[in-house]
């Protein structure tokens, strides 16, 4: 009896709709910088070298879930201007890998965080615009962890768990691959 309510909450409708493709690859920039003119495509082949530099900048803190095999990156131009980078990256959610677009500043700052793809039963949440709003402007140094510096979302503590380490894989990735904020 316990099992049958267990399969059946699972395939609840509730439970599907956390579920979903939010964003594809050709959306994905636009929803972290809106106001750019151009994307130009660039595939970061995940190297040795590249890991372990990042592995660096990261310092144990926020170890990434996944590693990789490559990066899609976006670069983002306003006319002439710079806007950014946007990095695809993902991060192991509960059970499941959970697919985040991250928009990062020359500055070498979050400019916006999207969900591309959430495929967890539970913890849909942290796609909502109110969460993810609290890493705008974060940098590498800054804090990422709940509740101190993250509001945390009930039952969804793993999901924020995974953003917040997309976050800071995405904002390493584009210190080692593209140098912003500086010579890495």
């Amino acid at each position: 009896m316990v099992a049958a309510c267990a399969v059946q909450l699972m395939t609840s409708p509730a439970a599907r709709a956390q579920e979903g493709v939010f964003l594809n690859e050709d959306q994905a920039p636009a929803a972290v910088f809106p106001d750019a003119t151009s994307f130009a495509r660039e595939v970061v082949t995940a190297t040795p070298d590249l890991r372990a530099r990042m592995k660096t900048i990261l310092g144990g803190m926020a170890e990434p879930s996944i590693w990789e095999d490559q990066y899609v990156t976006f670069k983002a131009s306003r006319g002439e201007a710079l806007l950014g980078y946007a990095v695809i990256v993902e991060e192991i959610g509960k059970h499941r890998p959970i697919t985040f677009v991250v928009g990062v500043r020359p500055d070498a700052r979050v400019q916006d965080v999207a969900v591309m793809a959430y495929r967890e039963a539970y913890g849909g949440e942290v796609k909502s615009k109110r969460f993810l709003l609290q890493y705008q402007g974060k940098a590498q140094a800054d804090g990422v962890q709940q509740p101190t510096d993250i509001k945390n979302i009930a039952g969804a503590t793993l999901s924020v768990d995974a953003a917040s380490r997309a976050v800071k894989k995405a904002l390493a990735l584009a210190k080692v691959a593209f140098a912003v904020g500086g010579q890495s």
